[in-house]
């Protein structure tokens, strides 16, 4: 298990050159005319043709063979407790074996598994502030998780709301897997959350945990909370018709994750699609859950949507990487100048029927990483999880 003690530096110009194919993380223009990124201080600082740009001096040099270059994965729904260890499979290392799957960040939906999880509002903010300081302080395998995301509780006053934005705190987790489920209630506290800069997401669908309860598309819009968590459920599902609803009634984000319905989720595409709302579209795991943990729950929601969503393999990318960044305000998700050189080298996996890596996706193939990069450092070489792709990254 690769450990890492906090935020480190990258020393000294990095260049990555021969890029084949550059999948920006934008909606707008998911695919890019570049071969060559610069990085200087964890942050790219040029991109384009290597012609064109100083590659001089550089300390570090990566050919990256042809491979495709993508911003790192960022999963938008995960629920850690403390470090690399889950107690809800009693599983170490999981944080890390996500990495290996492309995921440089995650986003905390509630620290909901800790044993024994204080539901007083002394108790669950004291919880959301230390979750928050140790999220940031420690990054197992490098990965960039945000966290300290308090469940909501009765009882909980506005200035809760502020004493928790000034301690850092920028979350909340899910709506209604605490005391707080009638939308006149959340909504009151995700508009006090909201006034103080917290995001917030509310739970969707049937019970997933104990004290969880069912929240309806009527509740999801009267909360009004900024992403609607777990669209096709996690694990059971609204009636499609409801989640067409949430599609249609509101502008907030539509969350599609690996541990939920999968025809929901499916049709929840849709539905975006359909009304020009790609843009709202997020990608996340819901894990570590009772099914266990995805390390490569993110790339096979991205093979899975696009093969059986007809939506170009690129655009799911970009639902992975720059709408969760933009939409969580993170500083990665994009490939373009001032952000963050969080990066994922991966080509089409060996003997994949597919004719390159996005039409292999397309074909519903893994496509096989061989390094993953956060803030100019490469964190790991040649994926222990995904197939061997045909081609890999050289450090020179």
């Amino acid at each position: 298990m690769a450990l890492a003690a906090g935020p480190e530096a990258q020393r000294g110009k990095l260049v990555v050159t021969n890029i084949g194919l550059l999948l920006t993380g934008a909606l707008e223009a998911p695919l890019g005319d570049a071969d060559t990124i610069v990085v200087e201080s964890g942050k790219i600082v040029a991109l384009g043709k290597r012609a064109d740009l100083d590659t001089e001096n550089a300390a570090t040099t990566i050919d990256a063979h042809g491979c495709a270059v993508s911003p790192g994965l960022i999963d938008s729904h995960v629920h850690p407790v403390f470090g690399d260890w889950t107690p809800r499979q009693n599983q170490f290392g999981w944080i890390d074996s996500c990495l290996h799957g492309g995921v440089t960040g995650m986003v905390s939906a509630g620290e909901v598994h800790l044993p024994g999880r204080p539901r007083d509002i002394v108790g669950l903010k004291a919880l959301a502030i230390t979750a928050q300081r140790t999220s940031a302080a420690f990054r197992p395998g490098g990965v960039k998780l945000l966290g300290g995301a308090p469940v909501i509780e009765k009882g909980m006053v506005e200035s809760d709301f502020y004493e928790l934005a000034a301690a850092g705190v920028t979350l909340l987790g899910e709506v209604g897997l605490g005391t707080v489920k009638a939308g006149y209630e959340a909504k009151e506290m995700v508009a006090w959350a909201r006034k103080y800069g917290i995001q917030s997401t509310i739970h969707t669908g049937g019970p997933s945990v104990p004290g969880s309860g069912y929240i309806d598309a009527d509740t999801v819009l009267e909360a009004d909370a900024d992403i609607i968590g777990h669209i096709n459920g996690g694990h059971t599902a609204l009636p499609l018709r409801q989640i067409r609803c949430l599609c249609e009634g509101c502008h907030r984000g539509i969350e599609i994750v690996h541990n939920g319905n999968e025809l929901a989720g499916l049709s929840a595409l849709r539905y975006a699609r359909e009304l020009n709302q790609m843009h709202r579209v997020i990608l996340g795991t819901d894990s570590p859950a009772g099914s266990g943990v995805q390390p490569l729950g993110i790339l096979r929601m991205i093979a899975f949507l696009s093969s059986f969503g007809d939506v170009p393999a690129e655009e799911m990318f970009a639902c992975a990487t720059g709408n969760t960044a933009r939409m969580r305000k993170l500083e990665g998700g994009l490939i373009e100048v001032g952000r963050a050189a969080d990066l994922v080298f991966m080509d089409r996996a060996q003997h994949s029927s597919g004719e390159n890596l996005l039409d292999s996706l397309r074909k519903g193939d893994l496509p096989g990483i061989g390094m993953v990069m956060i803030d100019g450092i490469v964190r790991c070489g040649r994926s222990r999880n995904t197939p061997p792709a045909e081609r890999i990254p050289e450090i020179l």
